[in-house]
């Protein structure tokens, strides 16, 4: 499994350039709704690390609008160029 956005707005999840195995994950952390857009080829490795760490806060899963083949997409983060 691997994070493309950690607490992050959920219209990210709208990104057409997305892989298309990526998910918006909603879950709950200090009474606050938060989200990440992960990728997996998996959905149960997506399930079981956040059952693992947030058990009954994990609220749902669903797959982003990404239309991308995993194999062709290559992120990188936006930030400092150096």
């Amino acid at each position: 499994m691997r994070f493309i956005h950690r607490d992050c707005d959920p219209t990210l999840a709208e990104d057409r350039s997305l892989p298309c195995t990526t998910y918006l994950v909603e879950y709950l952390q200090d009474g606050m709704t938060h989200f990440d857009i992960v990728m997996s080829g998996k959905k149960a490795e997506i399930f079981d690390y956040y059952w693992d760490n947030y058990r009954e806060d994990l609220i749902r899963f669903t797959q982003t609008e990404g239309r991308t083949n995993p194999k062709l997409w290559d992120f990188k983060p936006k930030g400092k160029k150096k």
